[in-house]
């Protein structure tokens, strides 16, 4: 079958490393998957022509609505994959939820990343309760994209555990919040802010970092921390939901809910031996029962068969 796939698609972001994915595993299924950044769209009526183009016969789009919304009206049958951005800022704007409500009318399928994201959805929109799926992502060698660690500049107010540093990746994606972040970093102690780089570089120096943070306030589901798992390095997260999905606290990470919290845990996994090496031996075993290539391509291939014929099982 040859797809359509809508996705956000700016360079090394979690929406691109996620879309490369899922069109691996289309791909490897035998679809044809043509995937194109929903930001160089900006109306239904382009798709159509797009869709006619390209001879597409369904669509698939990662974010309900930065690139659902474009799919309305069409004749094919196409799946949509819950954002963070969706089901946490999105759907708590009146206007942008009914155009989400009207996307999942036509949808066959929806896809969110852990139950909470699915819980959260089906309150917001209980017609498509039967149409939501619950698949995490993976985790594998195959991602070419650096991911993002950040870090809330109000903890430079407090003393931190004797360290030669605290990297800060960034990736800009909002020039706006990029200046603010540079102006910050610039009157911040101890912070470096480093740009992109290869893979294997950021791996590298990740390797070598106590830990890494993720201070996010809205999540969906972070490849940073999938990620830092992955390569066996410990996680202070923020509490939020996105996170709390994927993070037990002292047992696959650390939690946090304010700066002081943050530094108190901080301090902790950098004198306690013993918690650091359960953590990244519990955070490494998750990732590998819970976040596997081969099951996550299972899922879209079988997810994708509702979008052939009447879209029937």
């Amino acid at each position: 079958m040859r797809l359509l796939f809508l996705a956000v698609l700016r360079p090394h972001t979690g929406n691109a490393v996620t879309a490369q994915r899922v069109r691996a595993h289309l791909e490897a299924a035998g679809h044809v998957c043509v995937l194109k950044d929903a930001f160089d769209f900006e109306s239904p009526s382009e798709i159509a022509n797009l869709i006619l183009a390209e001879n597409c016969e369904a669509a698939l789009a990662l974010h309900l609505y930065r690139a659902g919304r474009l799919l309305q009206g069409h004749r094919i049958p196409f799946g949509i994959i819950f954002g963070g951005t969706d089901v946490n800022e999105d759907a708590n704007q009146k206007e942008k939820n009914t155009v989400m409500r009207r996307v999942l009318e036509e949808a066959r399928f929806a896809v969110a990343f852990t139950e909470s994201m699915k819980e959260m959805a089906q309150a917001q929109w209980p017609h498509a309760k039967g149409k939501i799926h619950v698949q995490s992502q993976a985790v594998a060698s195959k991602w070419t994209f650096p991911f993002f660690v950040s870090l809330t500049q109000e903890l430079q107010q407090h003393q931190m555990p004797p360290l030669t540093g605290i990297p800060f990746f960034n990736i800009q994606v909002d020039p706006v919040f990029t200046r603010e972040v540079k102006a910050k970093v610039k009157r911040a102690a101890g912070v470096r802010l480093i740009g992109e780089m290869p893979q294997g570089d950021l791996h590298a120096v990740v390797k070598n970092c106590f830990a890494v943070v993720n201070s996010s306030v809205s999540e969906g589901m972070s490849a940073a921390i999938l990620e830092a798992m992955d390569l066996e390095v410990p996680v202070l997260a923020r509490n939020i939901p996105g996170n709390a999905a994927m993070v037990k606290h002292e047992v696959t990470g650390l939690l946090f809910s304010t700066p002081q919290e943050f530094v108190h845990l901080a301090k902790r996994l950098v004198s306690d031996p013993a918690l650091e090496k359960a953590i990244v031996t519990n955070g490494k075993a998750y990732v590998r029962m819970y976040h596997s290539w081969q099951v996550e391509g299972d899922t879209y291939q079988q997810l994708i068969r509702k979008l052939e014929g009447s879209g029937e099982d």
